[in-house]
């Protein structure tokens, strides 16, 4: 039995929804002052990570119930299931 079925069904090859090198929801408030880019692997939003101040890829899961998102840093490739809290 798999840890998480989230992780098992969520897409390698998401595509980025532009902008794909920023935080859309913090440039829509005029901050640029994320820390880390995390990639929705249902719909491909870029949000900024938890040690961001405002901590759009958590939001994001909240509002979309989206469960699984990857590091979308240079070289990471480890994906975060929201609802079951396992990485993968």
């Amino acid at each position: 039995m798999a840890l998480c079925d989230d992780l098992d069904r969520a897409s390698r090859d998401t595509t980025p929804a532009p902008p794909a090198d920023a935080c859309a929801d913090c440039l829509a408030v005029g901050r640029d002052d994320w820390v880390h880019l995390r990639l929705c692997l249902s719909c491909g939003r870029v949000a900024c990570c938890d040690s961001s101040p405002l901590r759009h890829a958590t939001a994001h899961y909240e509002a979309s119930g989206h469960p699984v998102m990857r590091s979308h840093e240079p070289g990471e490739e480890w994906r975060w299931c929201f609802r079951h809290e396992v990485l993968g």
